[in-house]
């Protein structure tokens, strides 16, 4: 088999491979850019990490030449970050606005109930009183003398 042909499988082999790596990233950026507008760092996390794996296999189209699905992996990740940023900014402006709108200061009604321990329905949580734990009496163990004896 002369290098050519060999080659030329691979490239059959490796484009696919690269184009789903692609695909792949492009998913997880979609599912990282939401999940950071909601803050859901856990979700966004696992998302990235996903990405990184997709990012890796959409390389392998570089084997054939064929850059444009990392470029694609690598701005949509970058695209999804911004995004998501600039959603959670939008939606925390909105939240802070209807509040502003119903005449209560934007995070006041908050702090003042969990600060007296009280819900939005009005119902106090129970508090537990911490209780004081005695320090534990530390009896001085007497020195071995002279080696382990065995009972008989």
């Amino acid at each position: 088999m002369s290098m050519l042909a060999f080659t030329q499988s691979l490239t059959a082999f490796f484009v696919p491979v690269g184009v789903a790596g692609a695909v792949i990233a492009l998913a997880c950026a979609l599912v990282a850019a939401f999940a950071i507008a909601r803050g859901a760092a856990g979700l966004a996390g696992g998302a990235i990490g996903v990405w990184i794996v997709g990012a890796m296999l959409s390389l392998a189209a570089s084997f054939a030449d064929l850059w444009l699905p990392l470029l694609v992996a690598v701005g949509a990740l970058g695209a999804a970050v911004v995004g998501g940023a600039l959603l959670r900014v939008l939606i925390g402006g909105l939240r802070a606005s209807r509040r502003l709108d119903r005449g209560q200061p934007s995070g006041a009604r908050d702090a003042g109930a969990h600060e007296a321990g009280v819900h939005a329905t009005g119902v106090r949580e129970p508090r537990t009183k911490p209780t004081r734990v005695a320090p534990a009496q530390v009896r001085a163990s007497t020195p071995v003398a002279d080696g382990i004896h065995a009972a008989a």
